[in-house]
């Protein structure tokens, strides 16, 4: 299929998370958010929303799993968070269990998702995070299956300040 995206600006760190909740309130088992922008462009901050999208207790503190590989927090689906960052090699990803983890069935959000794209599902909604100053950043989501499609229809739908595209 060809690839659709759909682009949102976000104000603040607050913003983000009220876009990653959105995002995460769409989510279903077996979903794939992959992530994709340099160090300090909100990817966290994405996945906090996210996990509260999922109905991650908000008192729950979501953090980079940076050094843990991966953080699970239970909403009203397991969610993954995942971070290949300090992972050398695609051999390093799989001993791992990153692939394994992707179709745990739970919802899974891996940052770094660029690294290996051959290890995502079709149906992954690739979202890429730039960072405009200190607190804007811009958002691209994209995919080329249908269930991002449908995710990408309903963030249309809502109130967000967004620009749709296709290539």
């Amino acid at each position: 299929m060809e690839e659709k995206t759909f682009t949102i600006t976000t104000e603040s760190d607050q913003d983000t998370i009220r876009v990653g909740q959105e995002i995460g309130r769409l989510l279903l088992e077996g979903d794939v958010v992959g992530l994709v922008g340099e160090l300090g462009s909100g990817k966290t901050w994405l996945t906090k929303g996210i996990a509260l999208g999922l109905g991650v207790n908000p008192k729950t503190i979501v953090t980079s799993p940076s050094f843990t590989l991966v953080n699970q927090y239970q909403g009203r689906a397991a969610l993954f968070h995942m971070d290949v960052y300090r992972l050398g090699t695609l051999d390093e990803a799989l001993a791992a269990g990153i692939e394994e983890m992707i179709y745990s069935g739970g919802v899974v959000v891996l940052e770094w998702a660029d690294r290996w794209p051959e290890i995502l599902p079709e149906q992954t909604l690739m979202v890429k995070l730039l960072i405009l100053d200190d607190h804007r950043r811009t958002l691209i989501l994209s995919g080329r299956h249908t269930r991002a499609f449908e995710i990408m229809a309903h963030l249309t739908l809502s109130s967000f300040h967004s620009c749709p595209t296709s290539p």
